[in-house]
């Protein structure tokens, strides 16, 4: 038997008033989703405990089997290892977006208004050049999402994403210390970002973006500080080869620290333009040769950080046309039995345009295995499912059963 998991980050939602009091599950046209999901198991799974912070990297861990409790160091430290960077065991690794405030220093959105990663390599190497004779250092990424690596750094602070808090004074959210060993490394961190805003304000970038009627990427934003993690590979847990397949540093970073090759695609940018066809045919190719596939796609998340409710709708029908047609078309060839599971990491609904704790629909599709019948996939019909309410691993073993 092979696996792949195909998961939709962030196309959880809540009723919407423009969709009809639907949500973009249940108001999208998704006939190859509907028609596996007629031959699958259907539940709900909690990603994020209760009293862990509702991101990507707590949910796409559990989602893979790991025990979050013991293996979460923040989101950092995972897109460093998918950048290649080394870590030293006392060196504090944070994700760093590159943000758009307005002039009175509120956040407009999270994203600089999803500058191009070549605008963004340049802001971010002019950062390097003025904080040069510091310790630290900036790591460019994608589009707006860059790596700081602290050495020395303590790990006694409170950040906040700023997509959890767009529409809100920055200077009510900077960074602060949760024991007083954290003391100097909040004010490092918040003197650091007060100055990036007067260097990125009048860099030629930021001029041009403005000029253009583009969001300015004129402030850094720490969160997700951790350090290096120690986990156990897939292979040793699960006793699988795989690989995963992504556009963003996050994902490649857990393939890494969990032993799965990273495919990147060419033409994967994360956002509703994202080459779906060329992420389905990698893992179709990739399923030849490896025991499990994790095919991430990043699109509904960031259509529900901007809170678009139409174009959230549009990229799960760009999965289901896209990615999940051909996938099938594809699979019914094989020789060997896959097995297919659809889900989200988390919720990211429009209305609040961050994500939240709710449990998440999934679909498991298993040769061999009755189904329960439900046509359509979406939160209310898989709360109906034979899988119940799982939580964390639950979700992975169940998927690896072999009945």
């Amino acid at each position: 038997m092979k696996y792949l998991i195909i998961l939709a980050d962030g196309a959880a939602d809540y009723p919407i008033a423009e969709l009809g009091d639907r949500t973009p599950l249940q108001a999208a046209h998704t006939p190859a989703i509907d028609e596996l999901c007629g031959h699958s198991r259907l539940g709900l799974l909690e990603t994020v405990p209760s009293d862990m912070p509702p991101g990507s990297e707590v949910a796409n861990l559990a989602v893979l089997g790991y025990d979050v409790k013991q293996v979460y160091q923040g989101r950092g430290v995972l897109e460093a290892a998918s950048m290649g960077i080394d870590l030293e065991s006392d060196d504090l690794a944070m994700r760093c977006n590159l943000i758009c405030l307005d002039e009175q220093g509120v956040i407009v959105n999270h994203s600089a208004g999803h500058i191009s990663t070549e605008e963004s390599e340049q802001l971010i190497a002019a950062l390097n050049d003025h904080f040069a004779a510091k310790e630290f250092h900036f790591y460019p990424g994608v589009s707006y999402r860059h790596l700081f690596v602290l050495p020395k750094g303590s790990d006694r602070i409170q950040c906040t994403p700023p997509h959890d808090v767009p529409g809100s004074d920055s200077a009510q959210v900077m960074v602060r210390a949760t024991a007083p060993e954290g003391q100097a490394t909040a004010e490092l961190l918040n003197s650091i970002i007060i100055e990036s805003q007067q260097l990125l304000r009048e860099h030629p970038v930021n001029r041009r973006r403005v000029a253009a009627g583009k969001h300015p990427a004129n402030s850094v934003w720490f969160w997700s500080q951790g350090y290096r993690p120690a986990m156990k590979s897939f292979t040793e847990l699960y006793g699988k080869s795989g690989a995963v397949i992504s556009a963003v540093d996050l994902i490649f970073g857990i393939g890494v620290y969990a032993g799965l090759e990273g495919i990147h695609v060419p033409g994967a940018t994360g956002l509703y333009d994202t080459n779906y066809e060329g992420k389905a045919a990698a893992a179709i190719e990739a399923l030849k040769v490896k025991d499990f596939v994790f095919l991430h796609i990043e699109a509904s998340d960031e259509a529900g950080h901007e809170g678009d409710a139409q174009l959230k709708t549009r990229t799960i029908e760009y999965l289901d046309s896209r990615a999940v047609r051909p996938i099938m078309e594809a699979l019914a060839e094989f020789s060997e039995p896959v097995s297919i599971a659809i889900l989200p990491d988390h919720p990211t609904p429009c209305a609040l345009r961050t994500h939240v704790h709710d449990p998440v629909p999934v679909m498991i599709y298993t040769p061999g295995i009755e189904g329960d019948r439900i046509g359509t996939y979406d939160e209310l019909s898989a709360a109906g499912g034979s899988l119940g309410l799982m939580h964390g691993p639950q979700f992975i073993r169940t998927f690896f059963e072999t009945h």
